[in-house]
């Protein structure tokens, strides 16, 4: 039950931290979206592509179905586009894993790559989606920084739960 429902809580702050970044960034200009700067990807968009096909990668893997290869270039792809994609990318994720059990979150799933081989329960993986998307705006924030934008949003995990907790109480 508790890995249950730290799972869902988890995948519910990542979907509130994508809606929280998208709201933000969707009041600057593309300029300074696409601004390239040195960073493991670029520009803003770049990164914000890049967790969003990283969150459908380990949706794959979680509900153990063929990822597609929809995979659309950044330059081919409009600012709206992109910050929808990942707004699905992270309800879909949230989505799933409200789906499962306590037992499909233990469940142990084999993945074979080019990069990595590996067998762990499906949590390990949800961790692993998390984590990298909460680095990658870490980036966002930095890369910001660097074209200008210092009005970033707290969205740091305990500040989420302390909202989400005054939010019911009323």
């Amino acid at each position: 039950m508790a890995l249950t429902k730290l799972a869902t809580n988890y995948t519910d702050y990542n979907f509130w931290n994508t809606q929280k970044f998208t709201k933000w960034l969707s009041t600057k200009p593309d300029e300074i979206l696409t601004k390239e700067v040195p960073s493991s990807f670029s520009t803003i968009l770049k990164t914000i592509k890049h967790i969003s096909d990283t969150e459908e990668y380990w949706y794959s893997i979680l509900a153990e179905e063929p990822k597609t290869n929809n995979e659309q270039k950044v330059e081919d792809l409009s600012t709206e586009q992109i910050m929808d994609g990942w707004l699905k990318s992270s309800q879909r994720l949230s989505e799933l894993i409200h789906s499962f059990s306590e037992k499909d979150l233990m469940k142990l799933v084999k993945i074979e790559s080019p990069w990595f081989q590996c067998e762990l329960p499906k949590y390990e993986y949800l961790m692993q989606v998390i984590n990298h998307g909460t680095y990658h705006r870490g980036q966002i924030v930095t890369i910001g920084r660097n074209v200008g934008i210092t009005d970033a949003t707290n969205t740091d995990y305990n500040f989420y739960n302390v909202v989400k907790q005054s939010e019911q109480k009323e």
